[in-house]
């Protein structure tokens, strides 16, 4: 028997919501590389930007339960992960850059799709600040991230056995990379006296700005980045096929989109009604 890759397929008004948010995510991110000096004045431009994506978010989403697109039990397999990914963020934050739910997000979006991804990054980041008291400007800038890393697995290829564990693996380590190089983006601009080599310049070119924030990055959260990374990957090797095997059949108990079929009247068979 095949399983279909994607368990969970998002309404099309849904998918339309998280790719403007991703855009517009994605130049809140990338500004001091795009955006004329003075654009952003403060700080706290960008997460007012990603409040109001997130509210369009979940706006779009309700409308769509609300309309029975979006069933009981693809909410409550989103409201299980997110408990779970939030019981095991403090087992490993703070520790040389030792991370524990990213594994899980990469696993769920690779099983549940990338539409379900994003939905899981963003709540299991919510639901773990609430949880450790990490609600501040930075964690709308995580919401994104966690919510970019789990969407993005459940767009990658179609592959199974060892083929897909060592994929899997290998994108788990790049997707520790790159939610340390999206969070840096997200204070890099404010956090350096100007005059350092490394600080952000307003209107320098795209390519000399771009060297001064990988040396930042560099000497700054590499290191940490790595444990994450390192940490992720591994946890994927070991855990990955049991768990994938979990959701799996998870998915296929649920049987979250059943098949309609139309069967023909018999012969002398009054139709209902």
């Amino acid at each position: 028997m095949t399983t279909s890759t994607v368990a969970v397929r998002v309404p099309a008004r849904a998918i339309a919501a998280i790719t403007m948010a991703s855009f517009l995510g994605f130049v809140a991110f990338f500004w001091p590389f795009v955006v004329a000096p003075g654009t952003f004045a403060s700080n706290q431009t960008p997460p007012l930007m990603f409040g109001v994506l997130l509210l369009i978010i979940l706006a779009v989403i309700f409308a769509e339960i609300a309309d029975g697109r979006i069933d009981a039990k693809a909410l409550a397999m989103l409201g299980v992960l997110s408990a779970i990914n939030a019981a095991l963020r403090p087992l490993g934050a703070g520790t040389a850059g030792i991370e524990t739910v990213f594994f899980v997000l990469v696993l769920a979006g690779r099983v549940f799709g990338p539409g379900f991804g994003f939905a899981l990054g963003c709540t299991s980041l919510f639901a773990s600040a609430l949880l450790t008291g990490g609600v501040g400007p930075w964690m709308p800038y995580q919401m994104f991230g966690c919510a970019w890393v789990a969407m993005f697995a459940g767009l990658l290829p179609r592959l199974r056995g060892k083929a897909e564990l060592a994929m899997l693996a290998a994108y788990a380590g790049f997707a520790g990379y790159f939610f340390g190089f999206l969070l840096n983006l997200s204070f890099w601009p404010f956090s350096l006296d100007p005059t350092s080599s490394i600080a952000y310049q307003p209107g320098l070119p795209i390519l000399e700005q771009l060297q001064r924030y990988l040396t930042f990055f560099s000497v700054t959260s590499l290191g940490w980045d790595t444990g994450r990374a390192i940490t992720t990957a591994v946890l994927v090797v070991l855990a990955g096929p049991a768990v994938l095997h979990a959701f799996r059949r998870a998915a296929r108990r649920a049987n979250f989109e059943p098949a309609v079929v139309f069967e023909p009247a018999r012969e002398g068979q009054q139709p209902p009604g």
